[in-house]
């Protein structure tokens, strides 16, 4: 029944999945022979068995403990190689690739299995191709007990693309790949990892239509900002690639997966562990994990407002009234705003716009006085403002095209990179004085103002063919985002901030984790959707925990607003309230007025909206200590704040089908937010064990069993419960009475 539905999944979308595919499953396994290598071997690499079994029908198998690691099919060929072209295409940030192949080499002979030095196993052979054969090795080396690391290498370059091909069952799931939003299970699908805008839809319809017939800018059900070439499994199995080219995860046969990469030498690492959170903490040894987040951040809702300093004291004063607990005023317009056929957007170019925030130091000093901080926006991208915006001091675009700080065309002239309507130039992170440079515009511009933080965006936008001052845009393109959360980190460390101030992040790649302070979900259109709304976020946040975003949030009500006589998408109040119930559970509070905010339900629109906000950011407040709790474990095992059920209960199977329904903060909080308009009622699954409901206190569950339960959430009481006899449980229900929240 798993493998049907899969592919009945797989159906449902094909049209949208074929965009961004890379191809079809060109490199899929040949035949395996080894006629010098008929009988059983067995090498051992530290605490890693690697066995060769001989016979007629051969395989290699690598164990720990005496479990299996990683195994190839008898008589199947585990290393495929090839020489091919590929096609990208981007149209405002958003990536697809198609793969032309025009030499395959999919039959391994296996020549030699052996000891290179104390800890290395190495296999060598040739793969059949149509110009004759081409040798290849696949080494084995121990980085720890359990990290296997492993580089394959085809020995002529002009095969550009090598796969690698192991084992799998017909009911094994496949979990990570970075932030995903339309699955969590990827089983039977093909997965791209190329970090790229996630598109305007992502398959809705008439959505995802109307944006690729305008723009080309729909996206589908694999293109996400934070593409990650990492996986684990219901098997306990995992691995991780090292490089940064383009890859693709195929995983569609039931009983093999492969590992195709745009390169001739592939490196990465085989984890193991007895649970999925061990192997995520091996995992995040290497990617990196995030650090705490500073104290002011977790205490209050972080209120995202446009429109200057009188509107932001006014809707200040709005919150005092009903006593909303606020952590900081987020101000993306700081810079000045300007019209586009996309809505409000701004002006990039970093920095004060007097004219719009009068009095900015007496605002930012009034906000400091009640424990408020000043957060703002910045990117990468750099937009030409002469002749455009009225005033400015300094025109950075200007200043990094003079000096050569831009990513380049192959004509050498800057590379104007389409937004809507505008463009603008990217910083080129490769060259280290224009590293420089931008830390001094964000130390300058953005910490000499009073901001305690920003959000840094984009950082998937690099065309595929730019010239950059060191390196290949080819393989830089996945690793920009990380170079972008990099650059941020190491000002912060320059100036001393590195404890107090947050810049939070949309793009990333694998190493991003070590150096973000914080990521949110990206752009997800005010809807209830699954493929690109509220779902989607949930999906999301779940997925990207796999990978080590363990900070993670999402705009509160959805960013993307369409005006548009066919069909509009407008923020209703309804998606709002939901929408933040679905936040106060997250590590992080913060709202978003959208890019159209007049067309949106805001959180200050309407008496009813705002007491429904004040009461759920203290209710975010009550979990606060369980928070701080998961904060700190998070920075020192890399376990996400927001988990998959999988992530506790990995043998129960009703779990595993498990997508965007429910979640678990820790270990010890169960939520199942309302996802659908209308619902004042969710069905949740509880695993085994009493569960306690904190809004009545009544209990729930069977101590030897998964059960179904059908609960009330109207609004502003979402389904969340807690394991009986948990202390943080007891807690937050006592605080809630406290604050009158029960």
């Amino acid at each position: 029944m798993l493998a049907y539905a899969r592919r009945v999944r797989l159906l449902s979308l094909s049209l949208f999945l074929l965009c961004a595919a890379c191809g079809s499953n060109d490199l899929a396994p040949g035949t395996l022979s080894a006629p010098e290598l008929q009988r059983p071997l067995s090498l051992q690499a530290n605490a890693f068995e690697v066995r060769w079994t001989g016979g007629e029908a051969p395989a290699l198998r690598i164990e720990q403990g005496g479990r299996t690691v990683w195994e190839s099919l008898p008589g199947r060929a585990f290393v495929t190689a090839g020489r091919g072209t590929e096609k990208v295409h981007e149209s405002r940030g958003l990536f697809s690739v198609k793969d032309a192949l025009e030499e395959r080499c999919v039959d391994q002979r296996v020549t030699g299995l052996g000891a290179q030095g104390p800890e290395t196993v190495e296999v060598t052979g040739t793969l059949s191709c149509r110009e004759g054969e081409v040798g290849y090795s696949l080494r084995f080396t121990p980085v720890s007990s359990r990290q296997l690391g492993f580089t394959l290498e085809v020995k002529d370059a002009r095969y550009n693309r090598v796969a690698l091909t192991q084992a799998s069952e017909e009911d094994e799931g496949i979990y990570g790949f970075g932030e995903q939003f339309s699955w969590f299970d990827h089983k039977g699908l093909r997965v791209p990892i190329l970090v790229s805008e996630q598109g305007i839809g992502r398959g809705a319809f008439p959505i995802t239509l109307g944006a690729n017939l305008t723009a080309g800018a729909g996206g589908d059900g694999h293109s996400t900002y934070a593409a990650v070439p990492h996986f684990l499994t219901s098997r306990l199995r995992s691995l991780f690639l090292e490089n940064t080219e383009v890859s693709t995860f195929d995983l569609r046969e039931d009983e093999h997966l492969t590992v195709e990469l745009f390169s001739s030498t592939m490196r990465g690492r085989l984890v193991t562990g007895t649970t999925p959170l061990e192997l995520i903490e091996e995992y995040t040894a290497y990617a990196g994990r995030m650090r705490r987040l500073p104290d002011w951040m977790l205490g209050g809702a972080v209120v995202g407002m446009q429109g200057g300093t009188a509107k932001v004291r006014e809707v200040l004063a709005k919150l005092e009234e009903k006593q909303v607990p606020v952590a900081a005023f987020w101000l993306q317009d700081w810079v000045g705003q300007r019209v586009t056929s996309f809505g409000k957007q701004l002006w990039w170019n970093w920095e004060l716009d007097p004219e719009r925030y009068p009095e900015w130091p007496e605002l930012v000093r009034s906000l400091e006085a009640r424990d408020i901080r000043v957060m703002t926006y910045v990117n990468p991208f750099l937009a030409d403002v002469e002749g455009q915006k009225p005033s400015y001091r300094r025109n950075l675009f200007a200043e990094a095209k003079e000096r050569g700080y831009l990513v380049r065309t192959q004509g050498d002239a800057p590379y104007l990179i389409q937004n809507t309507s505008f463009s603008a130039g990217l910083v080129d992170l490769t060259n280290p004085e224009a590293r420089r440079w931008m830390k001094d515009v964000l130390r300058d511009e953005v910490l000499a103002v009073g901001a305690s933080g920003w959000m840094a965006d984009f950082g998937e936008a690099l065309p595929y063919d730019a010239r950059l001052a060191d390196g290949d845009a080819k393989a830089f393109h996945n690793a920009y985002p990380e170079e972008w959360a990099k650059l941020n980190r190491e000002l912060l460390e320059e100036v001393g901030r590195e404890q107090d101030v947050v810049f939070f992040m949309r793009s990333g790649f694998t190493r991003s984790p070590r150096y973000s302070t914080l990521f949110w979900l990206g752009d997800q259109m005010v809807s209830w959707d699954e493929s690109d709304g509220l779902k989607s976020a949930v999906t999301g946040l779940l997925t990207g925990g796999l990978s080590g975003y363990s900070l993670n949030h999402g705009d509160i009500g959805g960013y993307t607003t369409i005006d548009n006589p066919l069909q509009n998408y407008h923020r209703s109040p309804e998606l709002l309230k939901r929408w933040t119930e679905l936040a106060a559970f997250t590590p992080v509070f913060r709202t978003h007025e959208g890019n159209i905010p007049e067309r949106n339900a805001q959180v200050y629109s309407d008496e009813e909206s705002l007491v429904h906000f004040a009461r759920m950011a203290k209710v975010y407040r009550a979990w606060e200590p369980y928070r701080r709790q998961l904060v700190d474990e998070a920075a020192d095992t890399g376990h996400p704040v927001v988990r998959h059920l999988f992530l506790h209960y990995p043998e129960d199977e009703t779990v595993r089908r498990l997508r965007h329904e429910e979640f678990l903060v820790g270990s010890e909080l169960l939520v199942t937010p309302v996802l659908d308009a209308g619902a004042e009622e969710v069905r949740v699954y509880l695993p085994a064990g009493p569960w306690v409901h904190i809004w009545s206190d009544q209990e729930y569950g069977d101590e030897r069993r998964g059960t179904w339960i059908t609960v009330k959430a109207p609004l502003g009481r979402p389904a969340v419960f807690h394991k009986k006899g948990s202390v943080v449980g007891d807690a937050f229900r006592a605080r809630l009475r406290e604050d009158g929240l029960r």
